[in-house]
């Protein structure tokens, strides 16, 4: 007479199967995980950013990649000489990218294509050719307990706090500041602010 044995031991196909599903719901909590963390960077920490323009030449070209820090800010306040990033008044999706010039409070003038500062002279190794149009700067403007003044490098070829499109920048319209060039790969380096 035979016996029979209970086994709880599962099939082979029911295994596979069990298997097949662990294996998935393990890759969608993988990707979800994943999703989270980007977002979380993207939102907080940094975001790639694309130069469009030769506003900043020679300091930045057309169609560099850069990833733009959007930390530092949290901490400390920006400083004269900066790249930050921000987005166009027009077009909140459009992002510029300018050098902090004019600090708050400060009184910002252009004469004789040269930047004062509080009536002095500022002494800078960026945009060093003569600017042909002072534009709103060319009257002394004084800038609020919250604004920035901000120029491109390629000072004749830039739309700018100088120009009514751009104005003075808000401290809660900065992104975030210019941190590293990633693309083209020859070009790959901490940018330099200071």
């Amino acid at each position: 007479m035979s016996k029979k044995v209970y086994s709880d031991r599962k099939t082979k196909p029911e295994k596979i199967e069990q298997s097949k599903a662990k294996e998935i719901i393990g890759l969608i909590i993988y990707c979800i995980i994943v999703v989270a963390i980007m977002f979380c960077v993207i939102k907080f920490v940094g975001q790639r950013t694309i130069v469009i323009g030769d506003s900043m030449n020679p300091t930045l070209e057309d169609g560099e990649n850069l990833i733009t820090d959007k930390i530092t800010y949290r901490f400390k306040d920006p400083k004269r000489f900066d790249i930050i990033v921000f987005p166009q008044k027009a077009n909140t999706s459009k992002l510029l990218i300018k050098r902090i010039i004019g600090m708050p409070g400060e009184t910002v003038e252009i004469k004789d294509g040269r930047v004062y500062i509080n009536g002095y002279e500022l002494n800078e190794t960026y945009g060093n050719e003569v600017m042909n149009d002072g534009g709103l700067a060319a009257d002394a403007i004084t800038l609020g307990p919250d604004e920035y003044f901000v120029l491109g490098d390629n000072r004749n070829n830039s739309q700018d706090s100088r120009f009514a499109s751009v104005g003075n920048i808000q401290r809660s319209d900065i992104i975030g500041r210019a941190w590293v060039r990633i693309w083209p790969l020859d070009k790959v380096t901490l940018l330099k602010h200071q």
